[in-house]
């Protein structure tokens, strides 16, 4: 039988089938429509630095040990910025969200600027403080919107990020080649991000999220197991999104626009696996696509190490942004669904933090191995990390969420 909706528009079959679907997106959208927006410039925001790293390290003049070192900083300033967003939530209520993105963008027209390493360093650790707090701010909401709509919106929500980052990875490419510079690459992000905070002011739920009540009967260890599951996901992502570049263009001899096309790519492959888990997975188990997902990243990451050719490294790049898509936002998800809503930004915030710890190790893990043994033995390191991920980290935290009683609402 047609739905009235469907029967309005004159449809049936196959016709209502895509009519409930785009109408189901539609609601999903606008469930989660303040975290989406924060989530896009954020993509826009690290795509325009990933695709111009290249340049920039060039600019300063630095070693691939100390680059490592400078994003080190910036990905200091992310963890303590994610720590701390309960407490930027709790002073600046609505505005949080607004606020942390103006030090993102703040922190990479400083970046573009820069001719000396050290103010690189400090653009980065800016733009890395402003993001982490947007970050979490923006996961912790779309938790609410789940415990509110009953539906799963956190492959949705990275899904997009992932399609910005990388279609703001492919314009940045073609600044380049056009001649663009750093700074003016940024500036225009600016722009694009500053219309699109129009849409980032939060609800204010202060009332339900005190500091002491907060504190008390979280599940910490599942929490911090959650992390560390993030964590190695997210380590995967951010060997491909700040690496990816540098081993097209100086390993394999590759231009602006091909070596763009690396985390390009990368957001490419985690757009459609978030997109198609949300669209086509939703009754999958999740700890069993997070395992797959985990050994498509580790095969994946190794093939874009061994590539011997540009187009062969772009199918491992490919591959390894499919894997590494979902783990991470199924892991957040099931740590918001595993705690109470009093404990619920709590929750995201140590468990994001502890994930983007990722960001605080993989510049020192690319870097290091890549100054040691080359670019190609680091995709090497992070994809046995992944496989490792799969056949063990992931499975302990399964029988770890099996034990945990469905919290009090």
């Amino acid at each position: 039988m047609k739905s009235a909706n469907a029967a309005w528009f004159g449809l049936d079959g196959a016709g209502a089938t895509w009519h409930r679907l785009l109408m189901r997106i539609w609601d999903d959208l606008y469930a989660s429509r303040r975290a989406l927006a924060a989530f896009a410039v954020i993509g826009i925001g690290w795509a325009s630095f990933s695709a111009q790293m290249p340049v920039i390290k060039a600019q300063v003049g630095v070693g691939d040990g100390f680059w490592g070192t400078l994003i080190l900083m910036g990905s200091t300033g992310a963890l303590m910025a994610m720590w701390l967003a309960p407490l930027v939530y709790r002073l600046l209520g609505t505005w949080a969200l607004m606020a942390g993105i103006s030090f993102m963008i703040l922190g990479f027209l400083v970046t573009g600027l820069a001719q000396d390493p050290m103010v690189v360093g400090f653009g980065l650790f800016l733009a890395a403080a402003g993001s982490g707090v947007g970050d979490v701010l923006a996961n912790a909401e779309v938790s609410e919107a789940e415990s509110e709509t009953g539906r799963s919106l956190m492959n949705l929500n990275h899904g997009l990020f992932s399609l910005t980052y990388a279609m703001a990875a492919i314009c940045v490419g073609f600044a380049r080649e056009a001649g663009f510079g750093p700074f003016a690459v940024f500036a225009g992000m600016g722009v694009v991000v500053a219309v699109l905070m129009i849409w980032m002011r939060l609800p204010d739920r202060r009332n339900i999220e005190d500091e002491a009540v907060e504190a008390a009967g979280m599940p910490r260890a599942l929490v911090w197991v959650g992390g560390i599951v993030v964590l190695a996901a997210f380590l995967g992502e951010a060997a491909s999104e700040g690496w990816s570049a540098l081993h097209l263009e100086r390993t394999l001899g590759g231009g602006p626009a091909e070596g763009a096309l690396g985390p390009a790519l990368l957001g490419t492959g985690m757009a459609l696996g978030r997109l198609g888990a949300h669209l086509f997975g939703a009754g999958w188990p999740p700890i069993r696509v997070m395992i797959i997902a985990a050994c498509l990243a580790g095969v994946g990451l190794a093939l874009a190490g061994a590539a011997p050719s540009l187009p062969v490294a772009y199918v491992g790049f490919l591959l390894g942004g499919l894997g590494v898509s979902v783990v991470g936002p199924l892991a957040l998800g099931l740590v918001g669904q595993a705690v109470s809503a009093r404990h619920r930004l709590a929750a995201i915030s140590q468990a994001a933090a502890l994930g983007y710890a990722a960001f605080f190790l993989g510049p020192v893990v690319m870097g290091y191995v890549a100054e040691l043994f080359g670019l190609r033995a680091s995709f090497y390191v992070i994809g046995a990390v992944m496989l490792v991920v799969a056949a063990v980290l992931v499975p302990a935290w399964a029988r770890m969420l099996a034990g945990r009683e469905a919290p009090a609402r």
